[in-house]
């Protein structure tokens, strides 16, 4: 039996490892300050890369190296700067992603945010395959077709979930409820749902206007306006907007939504270093104002913010459910040479009041958290009471 290395073989040992790194290091500056294109001295990130490539017990390519490197930085200003959105794609997660917009994906008919285990649902479309498969609002989606979705952006993440249509998707879901973890089998499908749909509600007899709102697709904006003016005409002496698992869309929807309560004056500004300052203005023709309920949860956000925001500021609707998600910035998407791409984050929102929501979200003016383990939407209860002391 050989014996343990004692101390001095063991400061020997790391002896030996410093020197020949050091030598390394000074081969590789060597080679920088001689190369005829490299004239400068190498950065910590070369002579980093060099040496793994030189000393790594792997065989580590370059393009591994260099997608590390891109990841580790935008990992780094996530982290500094408790940005949540600006990620990194490498070119197999950007081709999925890319994929997962065109026509032939499709999904299973969920809406979701992250959450720290995978993505949490915020909303199932009706009779979509994720109903058909029992997925609830309040469960998280662990893994699809057995790859982990834990800390992965929504981006990547939604788009192992999508797929051609008529092909079978395997998820892995945690119930709301704290049941057992199970897994369902979900058919992808091309699940369609109006932006914009209502109903009328009674409060002590009276007749009001519940209206959800899914998303802010293209043309959006005219079907919140038509809902909102069919019930209207039907004798609705109030509104309540349902924000609740929104998680948003384009800014031109946004405004032009919030453009029909707000006649005149700011909606949202977006500030950045590089893009400077942009105001975006209401667009006028807003409706006659009724009294106005907005709900909103934790899966209210992006576009969903700025009008419910600019409904709060303007005193148009009272806010009643729970804080919103706190999407308050803007992100670009940049394709790089290798296939790969940045999603980073360029600009921020500030809404009329000149207030960020980054991170923040908007609170309620009446809190009313909806408890998931019931069938009642205790939520919209709430809304209605509110609603009902409004009403004139």
């Amino acid at each position: 039996m050989s014996e343990a290395p004692g101390p001095e073989r063991r400061t020997g040992f790391f002896t030996g490892l410093l020197v020949g790194a050091a030598a390394t290091l000074a081969a590789i500056a060597l080679y920088f300050e001689l190369s005829g294109d490299r004239i400068s001295a190498p950065t910590v990130r070369d002579q980093a890369e060099a040496l793994i490539e030189d000393r790594y017990f792997r065989d580590v390519s370059p393009e591994e190296l260099e997608s590390g490197s891109i990841r580790g930085m935008i990992d780094e200003l996530r982290m500094e700067y408790d940005d949540r959105f600006s990620h990194y794609f490498d070119p197999k997660e950007f081709e999925q992603f890319q994929e997962s917009l065109s026509g032939e994906f499709k999904g299973v008919g969920l809406t979701i945010k992250e959450a720290p285990d995978g993505l949490e649902v915020t909303a199932v479309i009706p009779d979509s395959p994720a109903e058909g498969a029992g997925i609830d609002v309040g469960d998280v989606v662990l893994e699809a077709d057995g790859d982990s979705l834990a800390g992965i952006p929504s981006e990547i993440a939604t788009a192992k979930i999508k797929g051609k249509v008529g092909t079978e998707v395997e998820l892995r879901i945690k119930p709301a409820d704290g049941g057992d973890i199970k897994d369902v089998a979900g058919e992808r499908a091309k699940v369609s749902l109006p932006a914009a749909q209502g109903r009328i509600e009674r409060i002590n007899g009276r007749k009001v206007a519940y209206v959800g709102f899914f998303s802010f697709d293209q043309g959006a904006h005219g079907e919140l306006r038509s809902e909102i003016e069919r019930l209207y005409r039907e004798g609705a002496e109030g509104l309540i907007l349902d924000l609740g698992g929104n998680g948003g869309g384009r800014l031109d929807e946004a405004i032009l939504s919030a453009s029909l309560f707000v006649e005149d004056g700011d909606i949202v500004t977006t500030r950045g270093r590089t893009t400077g300052e942009e105001v975006y203005d209401a667009q006028g023709e807003a409706l006659d104002p009724k009294p106005t309920v907005v709900l909103i949860d934790g899966g209210t956000a992006s576009a969903s913010e700025i009008l419910a925001a600019a409904l709060s500021e303007y005193d148009l609707g009272t806010l009643v459910g729970e804080t919103t998600f706190g999407k308050g910035t803007v992100q670009e998407s940049v394709p790089l040479p290798d296939g790969s791409a940045i999603n980073l984050t360029v600009a921020e929102y500030f809404t009329s009041d000149d207030i960020s929501i980054a991170g923040k979200g908007i609170p309620p003016d009446v809190r009313a958290p909806d408890d998931l383990k019931t069938d009642r939407d205790e939520s919209l209860q709430r809304a209605l009471e509110v609603l009902g002391d409004m009403l004139p």
